[in-house]
């Protein structure tokens, strides 16, 4: 499924690095900023959500919360948001469920690994609908964070 500006955001449930179930529901009325990277522990991924890291201030000024996604286990995922100090919840989609329903599978990656999320980032505003959208050509390149703010702004 493609995602559209305006439609309805899919409804997901997975499990945080703090092994706490999260869904879409608990972000009700809120801008969501959904981080997409496929692996934790790798160069650009780290930056990713680094960079994130730092915003997350200006993010929450606001009004948007900030999340990451990966198909890594919770467990992983509380190490890496642990070293990096990641002050926002990652999310494992283990089961690669989200990522399809985001239209953000990525089927070949390195090495032959095969299907990991795609690097890039959704924001579902207050009403519950895609607000923006955006995923990278290349795992290797890094998402357009000005584009991201830029969106968010619009939305207040």
């Amino acid at each position: 499924m493609a995602l559209t500006i305006g439609s309805k955001a899919p409804d997901f449930k997975l499990f945080s690095s703090d092994k706490k179930e999260v869904s879409l529901a608990d972000y009700a009325g809120k801008v969501l900023v959904m981080q997409f990277f496929p692996a934790a522990f790798t160069g650009v991924c780290t930056e990713q959500l680094c960079s994130s890291r730092d915003e997350l201030a200006y993010f929450n000024n606001l009004g948007a919360d900030v999340v990451g996604v990966s198909v890594d286990m919770p467990f992983s995922l509380g190490v890496f948001k642990e070293q990096n100090k990641i002050n926002f919840p990652l999310l494992s989609d283990f089961n690669k469920r989200m990522i399809h329903d985001y239209d953000m599978y990525f089927p070949n990656f390195a090495f032959g690994l095969k299907g990991v999320a795609k690097r890039g980032v959704v924001v579902v505003g207050k009403d519950g609908n895609i607000a923006y959208a955006e995923e990278t050509a290349n795992p290797g390149a890094q998402v357009n964070f000005e584009a991201l703010k830029a969106a968010i702004q619009g939305l207040n």
